[in-house]
């Protein structure tokens, strides 16, 4: 089974990929959060910083974009393009409100003309540079059944892949997946298709091996954020009674891994009030690994000072048992 890293808005950045990469194995390909072009043809600063090469070194990384206008879809590319990237990939699986309102992310599903008109003159212009797209979804705006008609959109186009997340926007990220539009996509998609969705531990993707054997690749997100060696999961070493072969999570990999996104952002950010910001964010899944963290956890995120972080962090790596296999809860647990 190979591996992507589902781009996370504020938690994948470059300093957390680099970090993760050197740490933990088994990611065919990290995705960038979405770069956002508009009118100004430039990449803001946070944008820019996050895909350039020189941050990125040996790092495999596709960027992903994000609109609903073509011609500012081929600019960014462009640019990404001139920064030596061959791949760029179309979200088109944000269920954010104030993306949705401007008929971005999953937003633009629900305008299949405009979708198909979108697809044609971006394929025709990565075409002419040379690149590739790959495309995430959601299967609707509202009901699943809209996923036949957006199957049949995506069919006419040469895509690399099409990663399916098989909700619909107005689920966000509650509610099960609705795999009867993914076993469409299986069955009909002339493209190579790959997962995304609630895969949260080694049993669970042992379970989707067994449900869907022709599908090589998938791509994991908030599991990843809870167990970040969850992407170390050899499925053919993995039995549904004994989980031995799943990836093994250490405090020690943890701290490793701790201490290299604290000092790439204390690098990167001014100020330790926004880096403790970005670091709490992270321990919101990352806190989900241990037994018994809620004190521990309570400390970390009342912390106002580094020192009382360091404290309040090194304090639930000694006293606290990461679970036998850590797992995100969900919002469907």
């Amino acid at each position: 089974m190979d591996y992507l890293f589902a781009p996370m808005e504020g938690i994948t950045g470059y300093v957390f990929r680099n970090a993760h990469h050197r740490h933990f194995h088994g990611i065919k390909a990290y995705y960038t959060p979405f770069i956002s072009p508009n009118q100004t043809r430039k990449l803001t600063p946070r944008e820019l910083n996050d895909v350039r090469p020189e941050h990125n070194e040996g790092v495999p990384v596709i960027p992903q974009i994000l609109t609903n206008k073509a011609d500012d879809f081929l600019w960014a590319a462009g640019r990404l393009k001139e920064l030596g990237y061959t791949e760029v990939n179309l979200n088109l699986g944000c269920p954010s409100g104030t993306v949705v309102a401007k008929k971005r992310g999953s937003g633009f599903l629900e305008y299949p003309m405009e979708l198909d008109e979108f697809l044609y003159q971006v394929c025709d212009g990565l075409s002419k540079m040379g690149m590739e797209l790959s495309v995430k979804t959601r299967v609707g705006k509202e009901k699943p059944e809209e996923f036949e008609e957006l199957l049949s959109i995506y069919n006419r186009y040469p895509l690399k892949n099409l990663i399916v997340h098989p909700r619909v926007q107005v689920d966000y990220y509650k509610n099960h997946p609705h795999m009867e539009a993914f076993d469409l996509a299986v069955r009909d998609s002339k493209n190579p298709v790959f997962y995304n969705g609630d895969l949260f531990s080694a049993a669970e993707i042992l379970q989707f091996e067994r449900d869907y054997p022709g599908i090589s690749t998938v791509m994991l997100g908030r599991g990843l954020l809870t167990n970040p060696a969850l992407a170390e999961t050899e499925v053919s070493q993995i039995t549904q009674e004994n989980t031995a072969a799943a990836p093994h999570l250490t405090a020690e990999r943890i701290r490793a891994f701790h201490e290299e996104v604290l000092e790439g952002y204390r690098q990167a950010i001014p100020g330790d009030k926004n880096v403790l910001f970005k670091m709490k964010e992270l321990w919101t899944y990352l806190g989900e690994a241990f037994e018994d963290s809620a004190k521990p956890m309570k400390k970390i995120r009342k912390a106002q000072r580094m020192e009382e972080y360091r404290a309040a962090v090194e304090s639930l790596l000694m006293e606290k048992q990461i679970r036998r296999e850590p797992v995100f809860p969900g919002w469907n647990k």
